[in-house]
């Protein structure tokens, strides 16, 4: 099923987010946990490809086997960064036989090792690029991140809204939000959307906070804490199992609110961890009511 086809229906839609291990840890303990996460009814799962493509290969394996075997429809990353032509065509075709049509399409992270990564040196250097190119090369649905604060590579706000709407105008279904943790900022979002004639679903993402480093993954990505979770971080920064269980209840409250706003659904980004994921669901109560 495409993913499009699940809005519109009067539900709310529910996604998760997993990442591939790394690649000398066997698979064997994600699908153990897949089991756990089918329970939860998600419409959709995403399998993330790992900076500078590291984890291609794993994640086609992966989002084959939740479609195929475990009957929740998949969804495959896949970025511009340092791919050829050929290796996209490659990657598009195992999808095709593992009928997977399904794809977030994004620029991609450099490799860890490579801190001045030249995208140029790829087929493609934006991931608006890489969509027009997917959308000749077969019939996909075609997902996108948004950035409710902006890329943090980018030098304007407006500059940022611009290339969202050239994505979108070459071919994209619906956005999936990156992190943020101020439900407003989501549905100014929105209105910002609305002003640009980006008329496609835009599903907020839920990042939970399992632990402090979340202050150094918001200031590499330009997103904002606001004051009250900088105090719980502060809070609970020596004790990680109460600044679990207090992410955990920030993540609920945000998803209750942002569907109680009228957000289409929720993706959460699940960090593989299955029991804070029930955890969270809890917290929120019912996905549709």
């Amino acid at each position: 099923m495409r993913i499009s086809e699940l809005f519109g229906r009067g539900k709310k839609v529910l996604s998760f987010e997993i990442f591939p291990p790394k690649p000398d840890v066997p698979l064997d303990t994600l699908f153990e946990s897949i089991e756990g996460f089918k329970k939860l009814s998600p419409d959709f799962i995403s399998v993330t490809y790992g900076a500078g493509g590291s984890q291609r290969g794993r994640t086609v394996e992966i989002a084959s086997k939740i479609k195929n075997q475990y009957n929740i429809e998949s969804m495959s990353h896949l970025t511009c960064a340092g791919h050829t032509k050929e290796e996209i065509d490659e990657l598009l075709s195992d999808m095709k036989k593992e009928n997977i049509c399904n794809i977030l399409a994004l620029r991609g992270d450099p490799p860890a090792d490579q801190p001045d990564f030249d995208y140029s040196r790829g087929a493609f250097k934006y991931a608006n690029e890489l969509i027009a190119y997917l959308k000749e090369k077969g019939d996909f649905c075609i997902g996108a991140a948004a950035y409710l604060e902006g890329h943090v590579d980018s030098k304007r706000l407006s500059e940022d809204r611009m290339h969202l709407k050239n994505k979108v105008d070459a071919g994209v279904d619906f956005l999936i939000t990156q992190l943020f943790f101020d439900v407003r900022l989501y549905f100014d979002f929105l209105e910002k959307c609305a002003q640009l004639n980006i008329n496609c679903p835009v599903i907020p993402g839920v990042m939970p906070i399992f632990s402090s480093r979340i202050k150094n993954m918001t200031a590499r990505s330009g997103c904002s804490i606001p004051a009250k979770l900088v105090l719980m971080i502060d809070k609970y920064e020596d004790n990680p199992e109460d600044l679990r269980k207090a992410g955990e209840e920030y993540a609920g409250v945000m998803i209750r609110e942002l569907l109680d706003g009228g957000a289409p659904g929720v993706h959460l980004y699940t960090m593989n961890k299955l029991q804070s994921t029930i955890n969270i669901l809890n917290i929120a109560g019912p996905i549709n009511r």
